[in-house]
């Protein structure tokens, strides 16, 4: 735990140092409507960390403007595949779909954001996995910079957090820490 502690801690350090570093960008300079598509890689965390090593994946996201280019409504969807660890007998990776809604908000005069989503995981391999349910709740807080790549794109950094409720009547949740590089472009 220690170490995942640390390397949340460096990930959001460089996050901050990038958003401190860059020139900052008006609010009003980002479009109504962003679309993003990029990987996303997760660590475990608590007692799932104890059979999954880690996970990649990826998710395409759309993001609209409701208040002034500072707050947006986001969807999201994506897929992540969660490696088993290789010294555990009969091991299968866990594969989920998660969908999900949200608010983004960006800082005035910059492109620092803080965003919260919540929905739904779908599991893709319930039988494999011995899961008693084949969709969990899931929330997801975040926080991340916009690069301004020019031409209303973007390089989206963002360190999250995710949590998903047990997949099964005995068990816990599914916690990670995870990093998401996207592609942005404005409509």
């Amino acid at each position: 735990m220690k170490n995942l502690t640390k390397i949340g801690l460096f990930l959001f350090t460089i996050l901050l140092g990038v958003a401190t570093k860059s020139n900052a960008q008006s609010s009003t300079q980002r479009s109504n409507i962003i679309l993003s598509v990029g990987p996303q890689s997760n660590l475990p965390l608590g007692t799932f960390k104890d059979a999954y090593d880690w996970s990649i994946g990826g998710s395409i996201q759309g993001d609209f403007a409701v208040l002034k280019n500072d707050l947006y409504v986001v969807v999201n969807a994506g897929y992540d595949n969660f490696f088993a660890k290789k010294d555990l007998t009969n091991a299968k990776d866990l594969g989920l779909v998660p969908v999900k809604a949200g608010l983004k908000y960006y800082f005035p005069t910059t492109n620092l954001y803080v965003q919260g989503t919540a929905g739904a995981a779908f599991l893709t391999n319930k039988s494999d996995v011995n899961a008693d349910k084949s969709t969990a709740f899931l929330y997801s807080p975040q926080i991340g910079y916009l690069l301004n790549l020019g031409n209303k794109n973007y390089l989206d950094l963002g360190v999250n957090f995710q949590s998903i409720s047990k997949i099964n009547d005995n068990g816990s949740a599914i916690n990670s820490l995870g990093l998401r590089v996207s592609y942005n472009f404005g409509l």
